[in-house]
């Protein structure tokens, strides 16, 4: 599959990390939201059915992928909109997720329907990324407007989630590490580059 030549190139390209994107509307959540996902077949219907994919692809990965590098999954914790996927589905794909050697759970949430009524609001997918991973029982990314470096740390020293993933945040502040350093009072090496740009 197109999947597992993927991860053999980004074996050879030397990743250490690898993610399968499972949120946002892309090819495996339309497979596992009742919302799009309107097949008749062994793909559709039934929970079971429409995670099929997902694990189908999450193998071909595995095939490629060494079992000693992180392996993670990215999806959306629910579509927003009624009648599709929601928080209850996502613990239990989780948690076979989980069973079937994923080591951390990337947890956003929405982006597959225009009519999605999003909670707009700091941390917003937080809890999210706690209800699965205290009912998941597996090791969770937090995402969604955490904007700080003292709210991912609150975040983390509550037990909400066990990583916090910035996209936006970066590319807004490409500087953002060492902003977060400043902002904790951490004393962090910065690139020769940028030495005098800390004083």
């Amino acid at each position: 599959s197109d999947f597992k030549s993927a991860t053999k190139r980004a074996v050879e390209a030397g990743y250490q990390v690898m993610e399968i994107h499972g949120a946002h509307g892309y090819l495996l959540h339309q497979f596992l939201s009742p919302l799009t996902n309107v097949r008749t077949d062994e793909y559709g219907g039934s929970f079971e059915n429409r995670i099929r994919f997902t694990l189908e692809i999450l193998e071909a990965v595995q095939s490629e992928w060494p079992e000693d590098l992180p392996l993670i999954v990215r999806i959306s914790a629910t579509d927003w909109a009624e009648g599709g996927w929601n928080p209850e589905e996502s613990v239990k794909l989780s948690a076979i997720l989980k069973e079937k050697g994923v080591d951390l759970i990337d947890v956003s949430s929405g982006g597959l329907v225009s009519h999605q009524k999003i909670e707009l609001k700091p941390g917003y997918q937080v809890s999210f990324a706690e209800k699965i991973k205290k009912e998941a029982n597996i090791s969770t990314g937090a995402v969604g407007l955490i904007t700080s470096a003292k709210q991912a740390e609150e975040i983390l020293n509550k037990g909400q989630a066990d990583l916090i993933l910035f996209a936006r945040e970066s590319l807004r502040n490409p500087n953002l590490p060492l902003d977060f350093a400043r902002e904790l009072n951490e004393d962090i090496q910065w690139p020769k580059q940028y030495e005098r740009a800390k004083l």
